[in-house]
């Protein structure tokens, strides 16, 4: 798909705000990675093409978005995944913003909840 927007400078594009009472200023619209799991899970969208997955992620950081919402359910940690590699060679990074606690098994058929799922990087 060729886009035909012209790139915003970002304070035009995508406006902050404090979230919550915290420090972090984050763009009102973020990117959404839950499609970008696949298909392969009880809840997925169907197949995705992984370089359109990563084209998608850039061009919403190139528009201003500074967060990303995934998690570990997502296509069994697969979106985690594709958004590590479309973030890898960026030089500047957005906020990545999981879930944790919820999870599926292997057999992608059951959740689970558990502590054990809660870890620190």
């Amino acid at each position: 798909m060729v886009s035909t927007v012209q790139n915003p400078p970002h304070s035009l594009a995508f406006p902050t705000r404090p979230l919550g009472n915290s420090d972090l200023s984050i763009t009102r619209i973020g990117f959404g990675a839950w499609a970008i799991g696949g298909g392969n899970w009880e809840y997925g969208w169907g197949h995705q093409e992984d370089k359109d997955s990563i084209a998608a992620i850039e061009r919403a950081l190139d528009l201003g978005m500074n967060w990303i919402d995934t998690a570990a359910i997502y296509g069994l940690g697969y979106s985690e995944q594709v958004v590590a590699r479309a973030l890898e060679n960026r030089s500047q990074k957005p906020y990545v913003f999981t879930k944790c606690s919820m999870r599926w098994h292997k057999d992608g058929k059951d959740l689970s909840r558990s502590q054990s799922s809660v870890r620190a990087r």
